[in-house]
């Protein structure tokens, strides 16, 4: 997984979230109404819009949590 802070992964089909923070090598995702979640399995992730991608296509604030 190559995942970093800020990019926009999907960690089930059709389901985006945005990679909040890494810790101790766990990854944690958090997407709209739902609270930050701890990533089982990394591997299954699969990044669709870096940080740099998010902000470029609706800025800095927009996009985060849709």
């Amino acid at each position: 997984m190559s995942a970093d802070v800020g990019d926009e992964v999907e960690y089930a089909a059709d389901r985006r979230a945005v990679v909040t923070d890494i810790r101790a090598g766990i990854y944690y995702l958090r997407c709209p109404g739902r609270a930050e979640w701890p990533v089982e399995d990394p591997d299954t992730l699969t990044v669709t819009r870096t940080r740099a991608e998010r902000i470029k296509a609706d800025g800095p604030c927009h996009g985060l949590f849709w």
